[in-house]
């Protein structure tokens, strides 16, 4: 699965727009009166303004190889989020490290770095070294019935977990993390997962989809193109 374009919302573009060009350095793509947009590897992170914008969580993929470098680059820019002290998180059962920092709306930003996939690199850790958008959050009231959703669109299965509390739909490339909004919250913050509406352009199995999360509903579609 690609996240080929994630649409998210802010009631603080401008500074917002500043965070991710001056701070996290990334190249900008589009920009108008109420949408910014970044180039994030393979992928693109556009912000639209929104008044009553809630927090996300959404995760990068760094190189596999890459998670202490990319550590000590970002302590150089934000403040890290930690599990206690713990400033990488391991995550022994995906093969993954990971490490968690907010940006301006405290959004819970992800970089994680997944041992399972063909990505090291020799280079120097940067901002260019963002490999893709690897995952989206999806708080919700129905695990089972947003897993019924995005199967029958697309195919996609379950990578890890069940229908209770947790369920990451997808694989290593695009994951949406779907959590009991009411059982669960964020890790390692323990932010209120909030149903934050988003859209998406997703490939997957050589097909393009169109995912929008609106008001705890989602929303699909097939591209023509």
């Amino acid at each position: 699965m690609h996240i080929k374009k994630l649409k998210i919302f802010t009631s603080k573009l401008t500074v917002q727009s500043h965070f991710y060009t001056e701070i996290l350095g990334l190249e900008k793509l589009d920009l108008t009166e109420k949408t910014v947009s970044f180039k994030m590897g393979k992928s693109v992170l556009e912000f639209e303004s929104a008044l009553n914008a809630t927090p996300y969580h959404f995760a990068i993929n760094i190189p596999s190889n890459k998670e202490k470098e990319a550590l000590e680059w970002l302590k150089n820019k934000v403040e890290i989020l930690k599990d206690g002290n713990n400033e990488i998180q391991d995550f022994a059962a995906w093969n993954a490290k990971a490490m968690y920092f907010y940006d301006i709306d405290k959004n819970i930003v992800e970089f994680i770095a997944r041992k399972n996939l063909d990505n090291h690199s020799e280079s120097k850790f940067d901002q260019y070294s963002l490999l893709e958008i690897s995952e989206i959050g999806l708080p919700t009231n129905d695990i089972e019935n947003e897993f019924k959703i995005l199967n029958g669109l697309s195919g996609v299965e379950i990578y890890s977990g069940g229908f209770d509390r947790f369920c990451a739909i997808g694989d290593e490339t695009g994951l949406f993390i779907c959590i009991d909004k009411n059982k669960k919250d964020w890790f390692p913050t323990g932010d209120k997962a909030y149903s934050s509406n988003f859209e998406m352009i997703m490939g997957h199995n050589d097909k393009t989809y169109t995912i929008a999360y609106k008001n705890a509903k989602l929303k699909t579609g097939v591209n023509k193109d």
